[in-house]
């Protein structure tokens, strides 16, 4: 999801990388192709969460690529994205790029909310990898709108019960302009979309969203689409 605003400088060269994945022979090809780059340099590597957890804040990458799925928990674990989770707790300025062989809905889900800011599949092509590391360490997001799509979808598929609605505290904290940019983010509109729909300055616009992030208690403008999505879903059996 792209913020319509000019990406932010990307770090100093060498943009310093660090992966984890639980297959050696997938380290060493990223590691490879990341190292191929004159401007990029692996800055370590782990093969499990607890190694990932202690390297990680020690080497200081700009960007960290998770496995989504680790051995250690199992098949059905989403290790990497607990991962995420933490280190972007540790360091928010961390730049966490996704990376799985399965398209899985839940998992996607579960990586945005973690402050993941990409989600790509193991069989992206090479040159497409090393783009998204870039992006990503420039301050963007990179979200597959397929996929994104499909998790909207999912969050609007009618409960057989209602549900409280979440976050509720969170939303009560918000003003009503707050609210209503809230739910442009949600329709996908980027700063200067909103500023021209609400006539106001693209300036005031993006400190009015810095203030909704904060308030809701999340890192990146792609949370507060998804949460803006459930609030909208939620209120539409009760207009």
């Amino acid at each position: 999801m792209h913020s319509g605003r000019a990406p932010a400088p990307a770090p100093a060269a060498p943009l310093r990388v660090f992966i984890l994945d639980d297959h050696e022979v997938v380290r060493r090809g990223v590691r490879d192709l990341l190292e191929a780059e004159p401007d990029i340099v692996v800055a370590g590597e782990a093969a499990t969460a607890r190694e990932a957890l202690a390297r990680v804040p020690a080497v200081r990458p700009h960007v960290a690529v998770l496995d989504v799925r680790l051995g250690e928990g199992g098949s059905g674990d989403h290790a990497g994205v607990e991962v995420c989770r933490e280190l972007r707790a540790r360091m928010p300025e961390l730049a966490c790029l996704m990376l799985t062989s399965f398209d899985d809905d839940e998992a996607l889900f579960d990586a945005i909310m973690a402050g993941a800011a990409g989600y790509v599949l193991k069989r992206i092509d090479g040159s497409d990898l090393v783009t998204a590391v870039r992006l990503v360490a420039s301050g963007e997001s990179l979200l597959d709108p397929r996929a994104t799509a499909r998790v909207m979808a999912r969050l609007r598929t009618p409960q057989p019960e209602p549900e409280p609605a979440p976050f509720s505290a969170e939303l009560e904290r918000l003003s009503p302009r707050e609210l209503e940019i809230l739910e442009l983010i949600g329709e996908g509109l980027t700063n200067r979309q909103i500023a021209e729909r609400l006539f106001l300055a693209e300036k005031t616009i993006k400190n009015r969203v810095s203030s909704i992030l904060a308030k809701l208690g999340v890192g990146r403008r792609v949370q507060a689409a998804l949460l803006a999505g459930r609030l909208k879903e939620q209120q539409a059996p009760r207009r």
